[in-house]
C-alpha cells in the first residue's frame, strides 16, 4: 500500500470547498473542471489528499454508503505548527475541543467540519 485517500460524501461540494480553503487545503482537481455544478472535488494540503463527492453523483451504485452527513468517522491529521495553525483557524471554525497535550506525547484539538465530520489534528512535540 501506498497511500490513504479519503472520498467523503457530502451535501454540498462549494461549501466544503470553502470550508477546507480555510485550513489551508488547495483545490487539485475537480468533476466538472469549472464550477459552479461540483459533483467531486480534491483537495490537497502537504501530504493530507481529501476527496468530497455529492451523494447524489454516486447515484445508485454503492447503496451500502449511508445517505446522511457526518457519522462515526473522525479524520486523523499529522501536522506541524500545530499552535500558530490552531491560531490561525480557531476563530474560522467549530472547535470542538482545544488545544491539549494526550497522555501519549501528542498535542492535539478537534474540530467539526461543514458536513458534521470530525477532524482532530495533531503533532508530536517536543519537549
Amino acid at each position: 500500500m501506498e497511500s490513504l485517500s479519503p472520498n467523503i460524501f457530502v451535501a454540498d461540494i462549494n461549501k466544503t470547498i470553502e470550508f477546507y480553503t480555510i485550513l489551508g487545503f488547495d483545490l487539485a482537481m475537480s468533476v466538472p473542471e469549472t464550477g459552479p455544478d461540483f459533483v467531486w472535488a480534491m483537495m490537497i494540503k502537504g501530504n493530507v489528499t481529501m476527496m468530497f463527492q455529492t451523494m447524489e453523483s454516486l447515484g445508485e451504485e454503492l447503496p451500502e454508503i449511508k445517505r446522511t452527513n457526518g457519522g462515526s468517522l473522525l479524520l486523523y491529521i499529522k501536522l506541524s505548527g500545530i499552535r500558530a495553525f490552531f491560531e490561525d483557524i480557531k476563530d474560522k471554525v467549530t472547535v470542538l475541543k482545544g488545544l491539549e497535550k494526550t497522555f501519549y506525547g501528542a498535542t492535539e484539538f478537534s474540530i467539526c467540519d461543514n458536513n458534521d465530520y470530525v477532524l482532530t489534528f495533531a503533532e508530536d512535540e517536543a519537549e
